[in-house]
C-alpha cells in the first residue's frame, strides 16, 4: 500500500466520527465496569521491547502483536484496542502515566477490548500500515498511535494522543456501538478495505526519467529555503539530511553555487545551534523554533547516520573543518555513548530524564558559575550565550541551552580555554541521572551507521571508524542471522522478528560500503547473498520494486510499499542504489533490471512531489549519471597505491563503484577481472558501463578522469 500525496479520505478524528458525539455531554451508554483481580504485571513482562517492558506493570491485560491476541478477539468478539510507541516517545510517556496507569481506563480495556501494545521500531511493518490508514483517516498522525479495530485487524477509528477523559469518552462510546452500530462499523471498515485497495493503484511510467526530475526538485527547494536561518519552511525544523545530499550532487554536477550554498547555510545553522550537543556530540531530534535553538531533546541513532553522512559529504566537496569536526563529534559519540561491548549499535536515548524533557543537557546560570572559574564563567555567556534569563522555560526554572553566538567561528572551540570548559561541564553532566537508553540492536539501524562508519574511515582516514564498521557487521552476522535468514531485533541475548524490507536494504548498503572502505570480498558476497533473499522475499513481480513485509508476513491486512522518506530514507531508493552499485561490480543484468523497475514504479510520484522522494532521486542520480566503475590493482600497500586510493575516498565522487584487487591475485569480481598492474606498478581503471579509459598509474591523470562529471545545467 502506498499512500498518494494529497490523496484525501474522510476523516475519522474524535469530533466528526460517525460513532463519536460531537457534543461530549450527549449520554452515551457505559461498559460496566468489572474490576478483575491484577497481578503484579502482564503478559508485556516476557518481552524484551524496552518499549513493552515500559508497560509490563500496567493494570491493563496487554498482549504482544501475535496471533494469541488475535485469537482471543475472535473467541470473545471483541474490537482490538492497538497501541503503538516507542520507548522514547515523550507523548507515549505522557499517556502512559495518564491513561494506561489509570484503574478506570484499564477496566473499560480490559472488560470491552482485546489491547496490544506494539513497539513500532520492532514492527515497523506494522506501524506503516496503519500510520498511513489513521493519516488517511485524520489528515495526520503521529506518536502514540492510537487504533481501534475489528478482530480481523480492519481498523475503524484512529488517531495519535488523547487525554485521559477524551480516551475514556471514546472507549465508551466506541464500545456501545460495537454492540449496537454493527452495519456502521462495518460500513466505515469496507470503506478503509477501499482505501487500501485505492491507494495500491498508483499510476507509474507516465513522467520520463530525466534530469527534469531533479530540476524541479531543485526549484521547489529553493522556494521553501530559509535563507536567514537555514532549513526549509517553518518551525519545527527536522534535519534535511537527504535533501542536502541531493543539493550537493545537483552542486557537484552542474557547478549551481546557489545549491550549495543552501547546503552549507543549513548544515552551519544546525551546527551552531542547540540542536547539535556542543558537549557529548550528536544530534537531538529536530528543533521546535525556526532558528535551530530548542530542540526535542531525543537522540535517534538513525538521525546520527543521516547527519554525519551529510557533514561527511560536505566536507569533501568544501573541505570546511566545521563539517569534518561535526561529523567526528557525532560519531564519537555514537562509539562512546550508543555502541555495546559485542559492537551492536543501540537504538535511542530519551528526550526526558528526572520526569522532565531536556534537563539533562540543559544549564542554569547559577550552576556554570558554580562549576566554572570567573574567567571562564564570562568566556561561556559570551560564546554559547549563558545568562541568568536562560533561553529554556519548559523547566521550574529558567536554564540554558549551549548555541555557538554570531561573531564566533567554529575555532574557537579548540583554544584551551573553551576546551577546559567543555571538560569541566560534560564532567558535571555525566554525574546527572542519564536520559534512559535504548538498548535493542536493530538490523536496519545497524545498516545505516555500518555504512556511515566505512565512510567516515573513507573520508577522514580515521582507522578506528573502520574497526567499529567491521565489528558491526560480524556482530551482525553472528547474532542477527540465525539459519542465514535475517531478523529484525536483538537484545538480551534474543534475535527476534522477522526482518522487514528496511533491514535487508540498509545492510545491504552498509556491506557495499565496507567494501570499498577494506576491499574484503566476503562483505559483496554475503550483500548479493542478502539481495537473492530480498527478492525472493519481498520483489513485487508485477508492479515494481518491493514490498515492505514479507508475503503473509505479520498477519496484516495489506502489503505496504513506500517510496516516500520519513525520517529514514525509503527503503525501495536504497534498494535500488544497492542494485545499481551491484550492478557495477558484477555487470548482471539482472541487477539494472531490477533497479530500473524501481525507478519506473516511482517515476510519477518524484515527477509530482520531487522533495518527499530524496532518497528515490539520489539513486536517480546514479543511474542517469555515467556512474564510475574505479578498479585499483597494485602492489599490496606500496605508497603509489596508498596515494591513489587515499584521493578516491576523500574525494566527492559520488556515483562511484569501487573496486580494489592487490596485484595479480585472484579474484571472483566481474570489475576486477582481466585487470593487472603496468609493469608492476599500481594500475587504475576508470570504466563507464564498463568501456575502461587507457589504465594509468599517475595520480593527476586519475584525479581528472573521476572528476569528469558535469551532466546538465539548471536553468
Amino acid at each position: 500500500m502506498t499512500l498518494l500525496v494529497g490523496f484525501s479520505f474522510t476523516a475519522f478524528w474524535f469530533y466528526g466520527h460517525p460513532l463519536i458525539s460531537e457534543e461530549p455531554g450527549v449520554a452515551v451508554d457505559k461498559i460496566v465496569a468489572v474490576a478483575p483481580s491484577y497481578k503484579s504485571y502482564n503478559r508485556l513482562i516476557h518481552e524484551k521491547s524496552p518499549y513493552l517492558l515500559q508497560h509490563a506493570h500496567n493494570p491493563i491485560h496487554w498482549y504482544a502483536w501475535g496471533e494469541e491476541a488475535f485469537a482471543a478477539a475472535r473467541k470473545e468478539h471483541k474490537p482490538i484496542f492497538l497501541s503503538i510507541g516507542y520507548s522514547t516517545c515523550h507523548w507515549c510517556h505522557v499517556l502512559e502515566r495518564e491513561s494506561f496507569e489509570n484503574q478506570q481506563v484499564a477496566d473499560l480495556l480490559n472488560s470491552g477490548y482485546i489491547s496490544i501494545k506494539v513497539d513500532r521500531e520492532e514492527h515497523p511493518d506494522v506501524d506503516q500500515f496503519y500510520m498511513n490508514v489513521v493519516q488517511a483517516m485524520t489528515g495526520g498522525g503521529g506518536w502514540p498511535m492510537t487504533v481501534v479495530m475489528t478482530p480481523d485487524l480492519i481498523p475503524f477509528f484512529g488517531g495519535t494522543y488523547f487525554p485521559r477523559e477524551q480516551l475514556i469518552n471514546i472507549l465508551q462510546v466506541l464500545h456501545a456501538a460495537w454492540q449496537d452500530q454493527p452495519q456502521k462499523i462495518a460500513s466505515i471498515g469496507e470503506n478503509i478495505r477501499n482505501f487500501i485497495e485505492v491507494a495500491d493503484n498508483i499510476s507509474t511510467g507516465t513522467i520520463a526519467l530525466d534530469e527534469n526530475i531533479l530540476k524541479n526538485f531543485y526549484v521547489k527547494s529553493a522556494k521553501s529555503f530559509d535563507p536567514r536561518h537555514g532549513g526549509f519552511g517553518k518551525s519545527p525544523k527536522f534535519p534535511p539530511s537527504i535533501k542536502l545530499r541531493v543539493l550537493l550532487r545537483i552542486a557537484h554536477r552542474t557547478g549551481n553555487k546557489e545549491a550549495l550554498a543552501m547546503v552549507e547555510s543549513t548544515l552551519e545553522h544546525m551546527a551552531r545551534g542547540g540542536i547539535y550537543d556542543h558537549l557529548g556530540g550528536g544530534f537531538h531530534r529536530y528543533s521546535t523554533d525556526q532558528i535551530w535553538l530548542v530542540p526535542h531533546f531525543e537522540k535517534m541513532l538513525y538521525d546520527q547516520v543521516a547527519l554525519s553522512r551529510i557533514y561527511l559529504e560536505a566536507f569533501q566537496v568544501t573541505q570546511n573543518k566545521m563539517f569534518e569536526s561535526v561529523a567526528r563529534g557525532t560519531l564519537d559519540y555514537v562509539l562512546r555513548d550508543m555502541t555495546g561491548p559485542d559492537g551492536g549499535f543501540y537504538s535511542a536515548e530519551d528526550a526526558d530524564s528526572e520526569g522532565e524533557e531536556g534537563v539533562f543537557y540543559v544549564w542554569t546560570d547559577a550552576e556554570v558559575k558554580q562549576i566554572l572559574t570567573p574567567e571562564e564563567y564570562r568566556r561561556i555567556k559570551e560564546i554559547y550565550g549563558v545568562s541568568p534569563e536562560g533561553n529554556f522555560g519548559a523547566l521550574s526554572q529558567p536554564a540554558n541551552i549551549l548555541h555557538l553566538q554570531k561573531g564566533f567561528s567554529w575555532q574557537i572551540k579548540s583554544s584551551p580555554v573553551v576546551k577546559a570548559i567543555h571538560q569541566k561541564l560534560l564532567s558535571a553532566r555525566e554525574k546527572r541521572p542519564h536520559p534512559f537508553k535504548d538498548d535493542k540492536i536493530i538490523t536496519a539501524w545497524n545498516g545505516l551507521m555500518l555504512d556511515s562508519m566505512a565512510k567516515a574511515y573513507q573520508v577522514l582516514g580515521d582507522k578506528k571508524y573502520l574497526v567499529a564498521a567491521q565489528k558491526t557487521a560480524r556482530f551482525i552476522k553472528k547474532n542477527l542471522y540465525p539459519d542465514e535468514k535475517l531478523a529484525r531485533r536483538f537484545r538480551a541475548g534474543e534475535a527476534k522478528h522477522a526482518a522487514t524490507l528496511d533491514d535487508y536494504a540498509y545492510l545491504i548498503q552498509g556491506l557495499i560500503s565496507l567494501y570499498e572502505a577494506d576491499f574484503d570480498e566476503r562483505w559483496i558476497h554475503w550483500a548479493r547473498k542478502l539481495q537473492k533473499n530480498q527478492n525472493e522475499l519481498f520483489a513485487d513481480i508485477a508492479g515494481g520494486g518491493f514490498f515492505f513485509s514479507e508475503k503473509n508476513g505479520n498477519f496484516l491486512p495489506a502489503r505496504n510499499k513506500e517510496f516516500n522518506d520519513n525520517a529514514r530514507p525509503n527503503s525501495n531508493a536504497v534498494s535500488a542504489l544497492n542494485l545499481l552499485r551491484l550492478y557495477n561490480f558484477t555487470f548482471e543484468q539482472a541487477y539494472l533490471d531490477r533497479a530500473k523497475k524501481i525507478l519506473v514504479a516511482s517515476g510519477d510520484l518524484m515527477g509530482l512531489a520531487p522533495n518527499a522522494f530524496s532518497q528515490m532521486l539520489i539513486a536517480l542520480d546514479f543511474y542517469l549519471d555515467r556512474s564510475k566503475e574505479i578498479a585499483v590493482i597494485g602492489p599490496e600497500k606500496s605508497p603509489r597505491e596508498n596515494a591513489i586510493l587515499k584521493m578516491l575516498h576523500a574525494r566527492f565522487i559520488p556515483n562511484k563503484t569501487l573496486a580494489y584487487s592487490p596485484g595479480d591475485a585472484k579474484t571472483s569480481l566481474p570489475i576486477l577481472a582481466d585487470k593487472v598492474t603496468a609493469a608492476g606498478k599500481t594500475t587504475v581503471y576508470v570504466c563507464e558501463n564498463n568501456i575502461c579509459k587507457f589504465p594509468t598509474g599517475e595520480l593527476a591523470k586519475v584525479r581528472k578522469l573521476v572528476d569528469d562529471n558535469k551532466r546538465y545545467i539548471l536553468n
